[in-house]
């Protein structure tokens, strides 16, 4: 059985590609298997894919879209059995056409805390801008005394740049309640804040007792604090639109990790400007890379990185160690977080 892994590159200070690929690696245990690991200089598109690819049965590290999971990219690879994608999400494909051939495409659900956490990081630092304060502290130069043998910049230590928001009491509304929407959750509440959620389904369990679920309008006019955590579809593309930021409380924060297609991004900059939306902390952007200038960069009231969430050492090894594990439940006939 050929299985090709596509591995991307390392773009972090703390983990090296040949860390990677020892988790890889424990493919070649599995008796059968027949493994290649492949290293593109950057994230092939379609049509590189082919060559990456091949004659492989399986193949886990594809991005997951009608751009690839399509009749006739397929078409070329008539010994695909098995795709995994190493993320969370995925864009619309054709569903029923790659059950008619056969096809399994798993996700990997890797990174419900670590993206939770860095949606936690974006919201404090709207409501305290830490760095800012810090850098305040840390460039002022103390030495410089008066007559009295006081700091000549004093004043600067106990000194607020920036409001603080305070989050206890408020409200914190989730859109989409999945594993991540969930984790973040829990945080808004131990923070004790109330959290209200939209999901396209209800979620029933104990887990979620704590969570009141509401339509879509409800959390729009009762949040302080939106965090988004649905998938891109059609369904949900643009859903934050001038109408939905007109039904917000004055001053909400809006917190971004999940697509950046979720939002239109002139909207959410005339609610800036207009004071409807506080700030905004966001870790997608609808284009990415950014192919021009963006109005939200030069904005005060946002905090913008790129798309760097799900990017620690634990959960980029967790992502490889989960994929390995849901294609040996496939092998042993219990698949595991099939999307198709």
């Amino acid at each position: 059985m050929k299985v090709v892994v596509i591995q991307e590159n390392v773009k972090m200070p703390n983990l090296t590609s040949e860390e990677v690929t020892a988790h890889w690696n424990k493919l070649s245990e599995i008796p059968g298997v027949e493994l290649e690991i492949k290293m593109p200089a950057g994230y092939p598109d379609a049509e590189a894919l082919h060559e990456l690819v091949g004659d492989a049965e399986v193949v886990f590290g594809i991005w997951i879209s009608d751009q690839v999971i399509n009749e006739e990219w397929l078409s070329f690879h008539p010994n695909l059995k098995y795709i995994a994608t190493l993320g969370h999400g995925w864009r619309e494909f054709d569903v029923e056409m790659t059950r008619k051939k056969g096809i399994t495409i798993t996700n990997t659900i890797y990174g419900a805390q670590t993206i939770a956490e860095y949606g936690w990081a974006l919201l404090m630092e709207v409501c305290h801008h830490v760095n800012v304060h810090s850098d305040l502290i840390k460039k002022t130069d103390w030495s410089v005394h008066d007559e009295n043998d006081r700091p000549v910049e004093a004043s600067k230590f106990d000194f607020v740049v920036t409001p603080q928001i305070e989050l206890y009491g408020k409200t914190c509304g989730i859109f989409g309640l999945g594993s991540i929407g969930l984790a973040f959750a829990k945080m808004a509440f131990g923070f004790g804040m109330k959290v209200i959620s939209y999901s396209h389904h209800k979620k029933v369990g104990a887990a979620y007792d704590f969570i009141e679920q509401v339509d879509f309008d409800t959390l729009l006019k009762e949040s302080d604090v939106i965090s988004i955590h649905a998938p891109f579809t059609s369904d949900t593309a643009d859903t934050f639109n001038k109408s939905a930021f007109d039904k917000m409380k004055d001053g909400v924060i809006l917190i971004n990790t999940a697509r950046g297609g979720l939002i239109v991004e002139e909207d959410l900059m005339a609610a800036i400007e207009s004071g409807k939306v506080y700030g905004a902390g966001l870790d997608v952007l609808r284009e990415e890379p950014p192919l021009c200038d963006n109005p939200l960069f030069h904005s005060d009231k946002t905090a913008i990185t790129g798309h760097i969430a799900w990017l620690t050492k634990e959960s980029r090894l967790r992502a490889v160690d989960m994929a390995i594990d849901n294609f040996v439940h496939y092998l042993n006939g219990i698949p595991t977080s099939v999307i198709n």
